[in-house]
């Protein structure tokens, strides 16, 4: 995301290129099947400067630049908040509480839903209670879960859960806490099998999804509530580093159980 100046063509710029495979075709080109994410699939994700076609870039006049950083993850939620068509008739269990599953919080919570937070991270449930303001939260190794959002729903389970934690033990224990009818979508990856017990998912009815990347209306849509102050996602940044101090600061980083985002500052007297 980025500022743009009219010279550039404002809010007319057209993010993503048309491609042919059957994905971009049915609109969908978070999944295009010639997918490639700079950063990801190609070098220079920590470029200071890099040079693109104004038509891939997403603008805005108002946002701060740290602002600006988040709105990519948080695109990732929005993205899987409308796969699942939350509404404000849906309880929601997130499980995971780093950065994508607070983004999931959050554009649940916006969707008018009542959201439960589920982690075993001390540290990211109190920042998510003390500066996101959500209240419903469960210590994953301190209580029996299952049990315990049943407790915070009225003896009911969820009708919609996602996974974002990309741990394969808790994205296989995730059916259990879904609500018969209900939707699961897995918003972390992992790169070995998912199971399951298959009379459990026939019998609940249940609907699984995956949640990939997002879409050009997920980034206007997201930055839309930013701009607005409807969802404020400065809390997420709990450590800055500057390109000079950032070999050293990394380590620290990896090392700490309370980062949420580190933020690079390319510019720290500007």
């Amino acid at each position: 995301c980025c500022r743009v100046s009219t010279a550039f063509g404002g809010g007319s710029t057209q993010p993503h290129d048309h491609q042919q495979c059957t994905a971009c075709l049915m609109g969908k080109g978070n999944c295009c099947e010639n997918i490639s994410v700079m950063g990801v699939h190609s070098d220079g994700g920590f470029r200071e400067y890099t040079t693109l076609p104004a038509r891939k870039l997403h603008s805005s006049q108002s946002l701060s630049w740290e602002q600006l950083a988040l709105i990519e993850p948080l695109c990732i939620g929005a993205h899987a908040v409308r796969r699942a068509a939350v509404t404000r008739e849906d309880s929601v269990l997130i499980i995971g509480v780093g950065p994508i599953g607070m983004a999931v919080a959050q554009l649940a919570r916006a969707e008018g839903a009542h959201v439960v937070l589920l982690d075993m991270n001390e540290k990211r449930l109190a920042l998510c209670r003390n500066k996101l303001d959500f209240t419903d939260l469960i210590h994953s190794t301190t209580c029996v879960p299952l049990e315990e959002v049943k407790k915070r729903l009225d003896g009911k389970l969820p009708t919609v859960v996602f996974d974002a934690t990309g741990n394969p033990t808790s994205m296989d224990g995730s059916f259990h806490f879904v609500s018969h009818g209900g939707r699961l979508i897995f918003v972390g990856l992992h790169s070995q099998n998912v199971t399951f017990n298959d009379p459990l998912f026939h019998k609940r009815e249940l609907t699984l999804l995956a949640s990939r990347n997002a879409t050009s209306a997920d980034f206007a849509y997201v930055i839309n509530l930013v701009e607005s102050n409807v969802i404020d996602i400065r809390p997420w940044i709990t450590h800055r580093s500057t390109f000079s101090a950032l070999p050293e600061d990394f380590p620290t980083w990896l090392a700490s159980t309370g980062v949420v985002k580190g933020m690079v500052v390319a510019h720290p007297k500007n």
